[in-house]
This record gives structure tokens, sequence and C-alpha cells, in this order.
């Protein structure tokens, strides 16, 4: 396939994503359970959707990336149409299987959220290790450990914007908005559960690259050398400071 090809194809795909996004997003935008609550909700799916598109000219993601973005986006959606805390798996699966899923697993809550919060994770770790291979250029265990270590501090950073949003709204939209359902430790567990998916992710990474690339180990000890012997901080600035006095 020429380079052509291949660029008209990757953007087919795309397109085709799009609309199955956009006919996801209209058919779950009727009637949702909470108005609001699903405004909310969407914010930050409109940023995404927005930042993704005005990029994908210049700055175009692999398939696979903009598939897990698709998935997770699909997910999130389904939440924002019931609230996240009513989301009615339970009777679809009882009405497929003739028994509750929680009965089933043995769950006692509405864990659809949970679910979302490892998906969040197990997803976009890997969009995320793209952008940072692609832009940083990061090589070996920071491949690895970096796109971990964004998906953590951002399901934090989100936690923390779930929280101010439910302080300033109040009533029964921030109720619906936190889903916390009572559980005091809510957000230590959605955090935990990106973390674990997020590690997953990576682990599944690492195990195709570690079979497919012949010099893994190579990069990984490069990796972890030290590249400059040279103290920064205060040395640094005493270098600069002589360089912008020369």
């Amino acid at each position: 396939m020429s380079a052509h090809h291949a660029v008209v194809s990757h953007r087919r795909y795309l397109l085709v994503l799009g609309a199955l996004f956009l006919a996801v997003w209209v058919a779950l935008a009727f009637s949702p359970y909470d108005r609001k609550d699903w405004a909310l909700e969407n914010l930050l799916a409109v940023v995404t959707v927005t930042v993704l598109a005005l990029t994908a000219r210049k700055f175009p993601l692999s398939r696979i990336s903009y598939t897990l973005i698709f998935l997770f986006l699909c997910l999130h959606e389904v939440g924002a149409h019931y609230t996240y805390a009513e989301v009615p798996y339970d009777v679809w699966f009882q009405s497929l299987f003739g028994r509750t899923f929680n009965s089933v697993i043995g769950w006692e809550r509405n864990n659809f959220d949970r679910v979302v919060h490892f998906s969040y994770g197990l997803l976009l770790s890997y969009p995320i290790r793209e952008l940072f291979h692609r832009v940083a250029d990061v090589k070996g265990f920071w491949g690895y450990f970096l796109p971990l270590d964004v998906t953590m501090s951002s399901s934090m950073l989100f936690e923390l914007f779930e929280w101010a949003a439910a302080a300033v709204f109040g009533g029964d939209l921030g109720v619906a908005y936190l889903g916390t359902q009572g559980d005091i430790w809510d957000a230590h567990k959605d955090m935990a559960l990106a973390s674990v998916g997020a590690v997953c992710a990576m682990l599944i990474t690492m195990g195709i690259n570690l079979y497919l690339q012949r010099d893994f180990a190579k990069e990984w000890a490069e990796s972890l050398k030290v590249k400059s012997r040279r103290p920064l901080g205060e040395e640094e600035i005493k270098r600069m400071l002589r360089d912008r006095e020369a």
C-alpha cells in the first residue's frame, strides 16, 4: 500500500469511528435520566472529541489509540445517559440470563462507575504512551512508567474536578455527578482501579514489545543509564546566570 493510500485509509477509519460515536452520542442524548448531569458529564467528552478532531490532520494517532479512545467514550456516554449510579446493567443481564449480574459476581452496589474507571486506565494509557513516544521520544522503562504516572495523576485530577463540581452545583445534580452511592472511599477506589487498568495495559504493551522488539533489553538498560553526571538545582542556576552575564 502506498503512503497516500495509507493516509486515506487511516482518515477513512477515523471518519467511520467518528460517525459511529456521533450515532451513539445522538442516541444517548435523547431523554437522559438527568439532563443537567448529562450536560456536565459531556463537557469533558466534547473537549476530548474537539481536540482529537483538530489534531487529526497534523498529529494523527494510531488506529489502535483512536479505537481505545472510542470505546472509552462510548462507555462514558452510557454512564452520562443514565448517570453512572443508575446504569441498568443488572436489568439487561437479567433479561438475558434470568438473574442479575450483581448476584452472579457478588456485588452489592451498581459498579458501572468502577468498571469505567478501570477502563480509563486500561483503554487510555496506551494513547498516552503514544504521545510520550512520539513527542518526548521516551524510551525503555520511561515509555511504560510515564503513561502509568500520567494516567494515575489525571485520574486524581478528575476526582478533584468531580468534588469541585459537586461542591459548586450541590443538590441532586452534585449527588448525581459525584455518584459515590454512600461510599466514603469512592474516590480512592476509583483512582486505584484506574491505576490497575493502566498497569494491565502497560504490562500487555510491554509483553508485546518484549516479544517483537529485538533490542528491547538494550533500550530498557539504556533508558536507565545516567545521561549527565552534572548536578542540577543550584549548580544549574549558577551556570545559567554565568551564561546570561557573558
